[in-house]
Order: structure tokens, then C-alpha cells, then sequence
């Protein structure tokens, strides 16, 4: 009996050991699938969330590592018929000026119709409250519009997207406005990106009637700040493509955001594909600090496989990411599926 109950500690001690080592560390991807992750951490809780095509969720949780188990609630299903009903795509969860707001892009049901939208809540927990449609947040030309980004710079508010310069598709660029209030652009929209390089121009598409035969793609912009420095990390080429990767905008604080030539463009990406470690079309990012907010944060969608485009397939990682002696984010490349990680601290 002293045996078997000696055998029974040991082993509980053991179990207990590989429970806090199990909560220590995570592996990606973080869910089997969800395009266009978002997440912030506020008040102790990562908010989470991705893009489903016909409502939005929002994830809550303490260890984004966790996040397969993590608090779900739809707070919002789009009323039938309207411009705003179907293909709603990268929606973002933001606190600003003391409310809660989610951007997407949606349409009818024909992608020439793809505008942002803005929802608020002005409750301090975003999983009560009501959520308020605030409706269509565009610049004065209202052109076609996906993947809209907002942040506070110098007590200003800006907003980033990927649109059309006219009403025809065959090319995404990345804009930039200055906001009024959360839910209206104030100034006239700046182009900041084109797809210039090789490596932002992969984009055939054969076979499609509904598309062009080819699209060059900038999208997916997201700012990342860092003491005196501005950066807008967008995706490059088509993510139908085996060539989806990201690319970077910098400039500083002090500069005029709103002039393009603020901004430099990398002439090279700054993460792309590692067929080494099976991570496919890594793309359509966006950053977070850790708890004790020390440490950045590099969240991302890839493919496990070649050629499985932008469809279901694509699953949601995430992985730390340091600093240049310069200044310069550096994100490493994408680490394989099944590779232990720590999580945030």
C-alpha cells in the first residue's frame, strides 16, 4: 500500500509538472482554421477576432494560446439585402476614446460593392453592451475598400486600407486618411503603396470569368509603432498564390503622414514563405504586446500545404518578434506547425 501510494504522488507530481509546462508553451497554428487575425489585450483579457463571411465573433480570453477554448459571442449578424450583407472580411476590434468599435469590409454579394464598415459599443466589457451599427466609414471618393486599420498618432486618429484607385479591378493599393472621430474620414485619401516589385506582383488568375486574368495586391495594412518610428506592414501578391508575403512602410512620428513621400517602401519582404518549414502564404497580419507589455507580437494566417489559396485552409499563428539596433522590426520566418514556443509573458 506505502508502495502503490508513493507510485501515486510521484505520478500527480509528474502530471502536475506537465500541466504547468503545458500552460508554459503553445505550438501553432493556434486553431485549425481563421483568415486575417486580429487581436489587442486589454484589462487582463486578449480580444480575438477573425474572418467568418457572414457575421462577426469576437474571442476572449487570458492566454491567446488557449485560444481554440476560448469565450465566444456573435455580436453581430448583417440584416438580408443590403450592401453590407454578405463577404464580410477582416474585421478588427478597437478601444478608442473610450468605446469599443470593429471595422470589416462587406458587400451584396458582388465584390465591385466591398466598402468598410464600423460598428460601436460603448460598454467598458465588448462582450455586453449593445454593438451599434455607425454604417459606411469612406473617404469622399468611395472607392472599393477592404481591410481598414486605425490608430491614435499624436492624438490624431488614421485610418489604412487597400483600395481601388478607380471602379475597375486589376489593382490594390494602400490608403491612408485622417479620421474625425472613429466612424468618419476627415481629409481626402493619400495613396502610400503601390505593387511595385517583383515580389508584390504575383497575381494570375486563369480560368476566372468573374475576375481579371491577373491582380496586383497590396492589402492587409497594419501600423506598427515603436518609440519615434512609424511603420505599415501590409501583405503582398495574391493570396491565391503561393507568393503571399509581407512587405513594410516606414517613416516617423514627426512626419506628415498624410504626404507620400513620408513614407519608404522595403525593397524587400520582411516575412515570406519557408517551404523548409511547410508555411504557406503567410499574410494578413496584425501585432500585439504581451501581458506585461514587453514583448511584441507578430499574429498571421498561413497555409500548411502549396497551392491551397485563400480559402478554409488557412489558420491563424502567431510568433514574438524582436528590434534592429536601427529600429527596425524583425520578424524572423514563419515558424513550423508543431515547433514549442513560450507564450506571451
Amino acid at each position: 500500500m506505502k508502495f502503490s501510494r508513493n507510485i501515486i504522488i510521484i505520478l500527480f507530481a509528474l502530471f502536475a509538472v506537465h500541466s504547468v509546462l503545458a500552460q508554459g508553451t503553445f505550438t501553432n497554428p493556434l486553431m485549425s482554421s481563421g483568415a486575417d487575425p486580429w487581436s489587442i489585450y486589454k484589462d487582463g483579457y486578449y480580444y480575438y477576432t477573425h474572418t467568418l463571411g457572414n457575421r462577426l465573433d469576437i474571442w476572449r480570453t487570458k492566454n491567446l494560446a488557449d485560444l481554440a477554448n476560448a469565450e465566444r459571442k456573435t455580436i453581430w449578424t448583417p440584416p438580408a439585402g443590403t450592401l453590407y450583407s454578405k463577404d464580410i472580411w477582416a474585421p478588427e476590434i478597437h478601444f478608442l476614446q473610450g468605446k469599443w468599435y470593429v471595422y470589416f469590409a462587406a458587400d451584396d454579394g458582388k465584390n465591385e460593392t466591398h466598402r468598410l464598415y464600423v460598428l460601436e459599443n460603448a460598454s467598458t466589457d465588448p462582450m455586453a453592451g449593445e454593438w451599434v451599427f455607425k454604417g459606411k466609414i469612406s473617404d469622399e471618393t468611395d472607392k472599393w475598400a477592404i481591410d481598414g486599420s486605425v490608430m491614435e498618432i499624436n492624438k490624431k486618429l488614421y485610418m489604412v486600407w487597400s483600395g481601388w484607385e478607380g471602379d475597375v479591378n486589376g489593382q490594390q493599393d494602400i490608403y491612408i486618411a485622417q479620421l474625425k472621430n472613429p466612424w468618419t474620414v476627415e481629409s481626402s485619401r493619400v495613396k502610400i503603396s503601390s505593387p511595385e516589385f517583383e515580389w508584390e506582383r504575383h497575381g494570375d488568375i486563369p480560368n476566372d470569368p468573374n475576375n481579371p486574368p491577373h491582380v496586383n495586391v497590396n492589402e492587409g495594412p497594419q501600423f506598427l509603432l515603436h518609440n519615434e518610428k512609424l511603420f505599415v506592414v501590409y501583405s503582398a501578391s495574391g493570396c491565391w498564390t503561393d507568393f503571399y508575403t509581407l512587405g513594410m512602410l516606414s517613416t516617423t512620428v514627426k512626419a506628415d503622414l498624410l504626404d507620400p513621400k513620408s513614407w519608404t517602401k522595403s525593397k524587400t519582404p520582411v516575412f515570406q514563405p519557408s517551404p523548409e518549414a511547410k508555411v504557406f502564404s503567410p499574410g494578413h497580419n496584425s501585432f500585439f504586446k504581451s501581458p506585461n507589455g514587453k514583448e511584441d507580437w507578430i499574429l498571421y494566417h498561413a497555409n500548411d500545404e502549396p497551392g491551397q489559396g485563400c480559402g478554409h485552409h488557412r489558420s491563424p499563428r502567431m510568433q514574438k518578434f524582436s528590434w534592429t539596433k536601427d529600429g527596425l522590426p524583425s520578424f524572423g520566418t514563419p515558424v513550423a506547425k508543431g515547433v514549442k514556443l513560450e507564450i506571451p509573458k
